[in-house]
């Protein structure tokens, strides 16, 4: 059998990073383009159509690595899929829907009549927020350790509400690259504020998140890993400073720069990520079940590891395909 030579403890270091890397590059790509729906202005068709254009060629490329991620999950990491589900089962059909609701809304604003299409526009808004609040609400519930209390469902709303200003943020980078004139300058207005948001709001919860976990404070404050990830949330502050100061400036750029803001963005993701992955490795729940607990069979990790040496190349060369043919600016949407 191939991989046979590989231990069970790493193989649950190979599978915990393939799911930590679904799951990253999921909150990026997905990420921006669930934040240019919950961007969606009500009353202005005109940014409607091209913001919509700006994700449509990769918004389903992009859900790809989540259901990767939840895949991965499932065959590796069973019993704590479980346990996952059984807490969350409300949230995660709620973001379910609001999939759906996308799904669907995209493809009907082009085939209803005219009059028709700014409701299946308010859809595509509606079922966007549905989805960043349903998974910025499973993160927080994860990050407690799947606790219920009043506590936790007070941390899991924050959580809802910091994740979709992430969210929010990122797509207005996105559209400060991908759009032009009127929608660009609306796009760094939307960010200059988003990234007010978000800045508080990862304060917020890098201070709530030290009262949760004894051994997360612990590795903070009184280990040698506490410098390091200290340093993170202030490197992250240091980045967000310097896009505001970018985003000021960037009317009178004349076009250059406009890269960098969604640079700056996904670094910050990186960095966030890096924190929560530091953080609370090696448990797959945050202080009640580690990989060793929840690790799937030896034997069938080393045989699915075949396909996950195939599938996980291939999908990156095609996210990567994707995004080099429709680089650039967006065109105008068309629909067969």
């Amino acid at each position: 059998m191939p991989f046979e030579g590989l231990s069970i403890e790493v193989l649950g270091d190979i599978y915990i990073g393939l799911l930590a890397l679904a799951i990253l590059l999921y909150a990026i790509l997905d990420g921006y383009d669930l934040g240019v729906g919950v961007l969606l202005p009500p009353r202005e068709e005109r940014f409607r159509d091209d913001m919509i254009a700006s994700i449509g060629p990769y918004w389903d490329a992009n859900e790809t690595w989540l259901v990767l991620a939840v895949g991965l999950l499932l065959f590796a990491f069973p019993d704590a899929h479980s346990e996952i589900l059984q807490t969350l089962y409300i949230p995660a059909t709620l973001m379910l829907l609001g999939l759906i609701l996308r799904g669907v809304s995209f493809d009907f604003r082009a085939k209803v009549a005219q009059v028709k299409k700014r409701r299946w526009d308010l859809s595509f808004k509606y079922g966007s927020l549905l989805t960043t609040l349903s998974q910025g609400y499973m993160l927080g519930i994860w990050v407690t350790g799947l606790r219920t209390d009043l506590w936790a469902q007070g941390f899991a709303l924050l959580s809802a509400f910091g994740l979709t200003a992430a969210y929010a943020f990122i797509g207005a980078c996105w559209l400060i690259l991908k759009s032009e004139s009127a929608l660009q300058e609306k796009a760094i207005y939307w960010a200059r504020r988003g990234l007010i948001v978000l800045s508080v709001g990862i304060v917020a919860v890098s201070i709530a998140n030290l009262t949760l976990h004894d051994d997360v404070r612990q590795l903070w404050l009184s280990s040698n890993w506490g410098f390091l990830l200290m340093a993170i949330p202030v490197a992250c502050f240091g980045l967000l400073s310097f896009c505001g100061v970018i985003l000021k400036k960037m009317p009178e750029t004349d076009g250059r720069g406009e890269k960098l803001p969604f640079i700056i963005a996904m670094t910050v993701y990186v960095l966030c990520f890096a924190a929560f992955g530091l953080s609370y490795y090696p448990y797959v729940v945050p202080g009640k079940m580690t990989i060793a607990d929840a690790i799937s069979d030896a034997n069938s990790l080393r045989f699915l590891l075949v396909g996950a040496s195939i599938v996980v190349p291939c999908i990156l060369a095609y996210t990567f395909m994707v995004y080099r043919i429709f680089a650039g600016k967006s065109e105008k949407l068309t629909y067969y």
